[in-house]
C-alpha cells in the first residue's frame, strides 16, 4: 500500500463522510515523499500517516468543515489519525487534514495561483520541484475543477520559456564541461571527479527538460530520473562516468551522455539542429561538446517578446542566461521558500514582460556561443 493509496482511502471512508452537502475539493498535494510516489517501507518513522487536503470555496467555509474534522476516528487502518508532522500546529500530534481554498493553497507553495495565469517572472521563479510536487499527488475529489484547472495550467511551460531554460540548462554544462579533463591533465583527480558529478547532475536535469517532467528534489532526482525514457541511453554513460577512476574514462562516458542528451534535444525540434558529436576543446587534448552551442540555436529562435527581452537583456553578445531559480540557485533554504524564489525575480528576469511566454513576437536579436577556459 503507497501513501496515496492510503490517503486516498482516508478521505473517502474517514473525511468525505463528514462533509456531505459541503461544496469542496480534495487530494494530496505538496510536501512530502508519497506526493511523488517514493515512499517506501522506511517511511513511516516519522511525517507519515493518512492526511488530505480539503479545499473549500470561500474561507469562510473552513470553519464548519474544521468543526465536522473533529469527529474524525483516533486510528484509521492501523495508523494514528493525530500525529506530529514537522512543525505544524507546533510539532504537536493533530489530524492531517488542511483545509484552505485552492487559490491560497498555490499561492501559499509557490506565489502565485495559477489559475490567473502564469508570467515569465513566475515561471522562471517557481522551483521543478515544487511544480512536480502540485502536478503529481492525486485528486480525490474535485466536481468543480478548482485543482484540475490549476494543475493543467502548470502542466509544462510555455515553449519559448522552455526553449529558455533548456538553453540555460546546455550553458551551464557547457561552462564546465572542458574541466573535467583540464583538472584531471594536472593530476587532481578529486577535482575531475567532483566537476564530474557536477556536470553529470546538470545532465540529469537536462533530461528532464527534454522529456518534459518536473525534476525533483536532490532526493529522489535519481529515482525519478531511472524513469525517464531518456534514462536507458543516458544513464549507463552517467553512472559510468561517476564510477571511473581515472579523468579520460570520465571525460569520454560523458561525452556519450552528451552525446544521447545532444540528438533527443534536436529531436525536439525547438531550434535548428546542431552537430551532436564532441570535439577537440581549441588545441588542447580534451573533447568537448561544447554545449552552448544549443545555447545559442535555442536562443535564436524565441520569439515571445518577454522571454526574447530576457535573451537580449542578458546576452550582451554571448549566453550568459541564469535560467530558471533552480538553475542559478542551490539551497534549500531558498528552493523551498517562495517568497525568497520570487525576491529573485531582478537577477533571473530583470524588467521581465508579463507575457505568459507563448505569444508570438518579434524574433529580433541574437548572440553567438562563446567558449570556456
Amino acid at each position: 500500500m503507497t501513501g496515496l493509496q492510503l490517503c486516498h482511502r482516508f478521505y473517502d471512508r474517514a473525511v468525505a463522510p463528514l462533509l456531505t452537502g459541503v461544496a469542496h475539493a480534495a487530494g494530496l498535494l505538496g510536501d512530502g515523499s508519497e506526493v511523488l510516489g517514493f515512499d517506501d517501507a522506511v517511511s513511516p518513522d516519522h511525517d507519515f500517516g493518512p492526511r488530505a487536503q480539503v479545499f473549500v470555496a470561500a474561507a469562510a467555509d473552513a470553519e464548519h468543515v474544521h468543526r465536522a474534522l473533529e469527529r474524525l476516528p483516533s486510528r484509521f487502518e492501523d495508523f494514528p489519525v493525530a500525529f506530529a508532522r514537522g512543525t505544524l500546529h507546533g510539532g504537536a500530534a493533530h489530524h492531517q487534514v488542511e483545509v484552505v481554498t485552492a487559490p491560497r493553497f498555490f499561492t501559499d507553495l509557490m506565489g502565485r495561483d495559477p489559475a490567473d495565469g502564469m508570467t515569465v517572472t513566475d515561471w522562471l521563479t517557481t522551483p521543478t520541484q515544487r511544480l512536480a510536487t502540485l502536478t503529481g499527488g492525486a485528486v480525490f475529489h474535485d466536481p468543480e475543477g478548482a485543482l484540475a484547472t490549476r494543475r493543467t495550467a502548470l502542466e509544462w511551460y510555455p515553449d519559448d520559456v522552455w526553449r529558455y531554460v533548456l538553453a540555460a540548462a546546455w550553458l551551464r554544462v557547457s561552462q564546465e564541461e572542458a574541466f573535467v579533463g583540464r583538472t584531471g591533465s594536472v593530476g587532481d583527480d578529486l577535482g575531475s571527479a567532483l566537476v564530474t558529478a557536477r556536470v553529470a547532475r546538470d545532465l540529469v536535469r537536462l533530461a528532464f527538460l527534454v522529456e518534459r517532467r518536473w525534476a525533483p528534489y536532490s532526493k529522489w532526482l535519481g529515482s525519478a530520473f531511472a524513469r525517464l525514457p531518456l534514462a536507458g541511453r543516458v544513464g549507463p554513460h552517467l553512472t559510468a562516468a561517476v564510477r571511473a577512476t581515472a579523468w579520460r574514462e570520465r571525460e569520454a562516458a560523458l561525452c556519450a551522455a552528451q552525446r544521447e542528451l545532444a540528438v533527443a534535444t534536436n529531436r525536439l525540434g525547438l531550434a535548428d539542429a546542431v552537430d551532436p558529436e564532441p570535439r577537440r576543446f581549441h588545441t588542447r587534448d580534451l573533447r568537448v561538446l561544447f554545449g552552448d552551442r544549443f545555447t545559442a540555436a535555442l536562443a535564436d529562435r524565441v520569439t515571445d517578446p518577454g522571454v526574447r527581452a530576457l535573451v537580449v537583456r542578458l546576452g550582451n553578445g554571448r549566453p550568459t542566461l541564469p535560467g530558471a531559480i533552480d538553475q542559478a540557485v542551490d539551497s534549500v533554504e531558498i528552493l523551498t521558500r517562495p517568497d525568497r524564489c520570487r525576491a529573485a525575480a531582478g537577477l533571473l528576469c530583470p524588467d521581465a514582460g508579463d507575457g505568459s511566454g507563448d505569444g508570438a513576437g518579434d524574433g529580433a536579436g541574437g548572440y553567438s556561443p562563446g567558449s570556456s577556459t
